[in-house]
């Protein structure tokens, strides 16, 4: 995605259409873009934990943006399943899901509705 997708992105986020977007929503629409910028990196780029903190102007995301693009400070799906190879107790492609669980919520941050 260039530019053009980037503004788009931008765009999608900027829910007041006043042509800011909340720092708050900086990493999902980072990863809209097909980005995977961990959590500690949006922060050091602008994010913010809480909503209505920080807003961003598109020529302030666009420099994010191409910072982020042209990283190679970011996990992939390879390192993602290398992780994982490492609870697969019988070598058959399977885990427990308590671990997976454990582990995305313990080092992903993620919340599951179970």
């Amino acid at each position: 995605m260039g530019i053009a997708g980037g503004r788009f992105a931008f765009s999608i986020y900027d829910f007041d259409g006043n042509d800011t977007m909340d720092a708050f929503f900086l990493g999902d629409c980072l990863r809209a873009l097909n980005l995977n910028p961990t959590n500690a990196a949006v922060e050091k780029l602008g994010g913010t934990k809480l909503k209505k903190q920080k807003f961003l102007k598109v020529e302030e995301f666009l420099p994010i943006f191409a910072e982020v693009k042209n990283s190679k400070d970011e996990g992939n799906n390879e390192d993602f399943l290398e992780c994982l190879r490492l609870y697969d107790k019988h070598d058959d492609g399977k885990m427990l899901f308590a671990e997976l669980q454990h582990i995305l919520l313990a080092v992903g941050k993620y919340t599951f509705v179970i």
